[in-house]
C-alpha cells in the first residue's frame, strides 16, 4: 500500500514563481523515473518552468523533442476561452495518459495550476465536480500522478478548501508530502462542510510553507 497518494494538492501563497524550484526537481525526479511529464499554466510561467528546468540540471530542449516533457499554456478545455468544462479536461488527460502509456512510459505525472485551468470561471462552482471526478480517474490508474496547485491570493476561500478537501495528499516540497487528515472521498462528501474552522486553519498552516 502507498504511503503517500498520487492524488496531491499543493496550497500556497505569494508570487506563482516561487514554486517554480520545487516544482521544478519534482519535474526532474518524474523524468528520471521515466514518466512522461505535463506542466500547465500561463505561457510566462511556462517560460519560468523552462528557466528552473534547466538550471536542475534538465536538458529541456532534448526532453521537449522526445516528448518526455510537455509543457503547454493553452487552455482547450475552455469553451469559448471563458466556459469551464469538465468533460474536456478530463478528456484531454485520459487522452494524454493513454498516449504516455502507448508510448512505453511507466505514466503520465502532470501540474497544473488552478487559478489558470479554470479561466474566468474560478467561482463557478466546477471546480469540486472536476477533482472528485479527477480523484477516481487517479483510483482507477495507478500510472497516474500529479500535483494540483492552489493559489491562495487569486482563488476565492471556497474553491480553495473545496480543492484541498478533495486531495487525498498534500504536497509540501519535492521531498516532503503529508496525508490530508481533511480529505473527504466522493462517495462521502455528502453534507460535509467545507468552510469549517479547521479546515480554514490547516489551509493557513500550508500557506506558510510558500517560500519568502
Amino acid at each position: 500500500m502507498e504511503s503517500i497518494p498520487r492524488h496531491q494538492c499543493l496550497v500556497y501563497k505569494g508570487a506563482p514563481s516561487l514554486q517554480l524550484p520545487i516544482l521544478a526537481q519534482l519535474t526532474r525526479q518524474r523524468l528520471e523515473q521515466n514518466y512522461r511529464c505535463l506542466y500547465l499554466n500561463s505561457p510566462p510561467m511556462v517560460a519560468g518552468m523552462r528557466s528552473y528546468l534547466a538550471a536542475a540540471g534538465v536538458d529541456v530542449t532534448a526532453e521537449t523533442a522526445r516528448e518526455n516533457l510537455v509543457m503547454s499554456a493553452e487552455q482547450s478545455h475552455l469553451i469559448d476561452g471563458k466556459t469551464f468544462s469538465v468533460d474536456l479536461l478530463m478528456t484531454d488527460l485520459e487522452c494524454a495518459l493513454d498516449q504516455a502509456l502507448n508510448a512505453g512510459y511507466a505514466g503520465l505525472w502532470a501540474t497544473g495550476d488552478m487559478t489558470w485551468e479554470l479561466g474566468p470561471e474560478i467561482g463557478s462552482g466546477k471546480l469540486l465536480e472536476y477533482e472528485w471526478r479527477l480523484e477516481n480517474f487517479f483510483r482507477a490508474h495507478p500510472e497516474m500522478n500529479g500535483v494540483c496547485q492552489y493559489h491562495i491570493d487569486t482563488l476565492p476561500r471556497i474553491t480553495v478548501n473545496q480543492g484541498l478537501s478533495a486531495h487525498p495528499a498534500v504536497f509540501v516540497n519535492e521531498t516532503l508530502s503529508r496525508i490530508n487528515p481533511h480529505y473527504y472521498p466522493p462517495e462521502r462528501v455528502a453534507g460535509k462542510r467545507l468552510d469549517n474552522l479547521a479546515l480554514e486553519n490547516f489551509v493557513d498552516e500550508l500557506a506558510r510553507y510558500s517560500p519568502a
